[in-house]
């Protein structure tokens, strides 16, 4: 019990792999997504911070390094099931802050109980560092879903993914951040040659 707890539980999201129960040619882990994910935020975050910007920046590594903690007790949801209603999107986001709750009260020692509370809580939200954490994340299930499709992995699953991961940064409120992506970084991923036409798909979603 305590902080050795918590600790000791962060091994776990190294063993949660993304995406589960479809072939990979890469597999990748939830302490690693978490990782790069604060990375992606950190960048775009200089970006919006140049364009005029107020950045917390506690804050956003805070959103980021721990966004995805809860689900060492559930493990990953694939993301067209997770959205595939927004009932279910409830009732998910409901059993995470739930168990969430009972391991800070049960395993977190009182003097950090707070700190915990907020750090742990939902953070994607209306603030700026929210809305960078929604970029964050849904970028890393954009570059997971292009690797697969670059090497030809050809579960429709992974188009899925890519669609859904393009259409959503897209239209993400953040003006800096998505012109950047859309004419600096998605111009490079299409200059890229894949084995699945990606390019296509790419365009298909811009023309959407």
């Amino acid at each position: 019990m305590g902080i050795h707890t918590f600790f000791t539980s962060l091994n776990d999201l190294e063993r949660i792999i993304r995406a589960p129960g479809r072939f990979k040619f890469e597999e990748h882990n939830v302490a690693a997504h978490s990782w790069k994910v604060s990375q992606y935020a950190m960048l775009f975050a200089t970006i919006e911070e140049r364009a005029g910007q107020t950045i917390n920046w506690k804050s956003l590594y805070e959103k980021t390094i721990n966004h995805d903690f809860a689900e060492v007790f559930i493990g990953d949801i694939k993301t067209p099931v997770k959205h595939s209603s927004p009932e279910l999107k409830e009732m998910i986001a409901k059993v995470e802050e739930g168990m969430m709750e009972k391991f800070i009260l049960t395993e977190i020692p009182e003097e950090f109980q707070g700190v915990f509370f907020d750090r742990m809580k939902e953070g994607k939200d209306h603030t700026i560092e929210g809305r960078l954490l929604e970029l964050a994340d849904k970028l890393d299930q954009f570059y997971e879903s292009f690797a697969e499709l670059k090497r030809g992995n050809s579960d429709p699953e992974f188009a899925k993914m890519y669609r859904i991961a393009l259409t959503k940064l897209l239209n993400i409120p953040l003006t800096a951040s998505v012109d950047y992506f859309k004419n600096v970084m998605l111009q490079d991923v299409m200059s890229e040659e894949t084995a699945i036409d990606v390019q296509e798909l790419t365009r298909q979603v811009l023309q959407d």
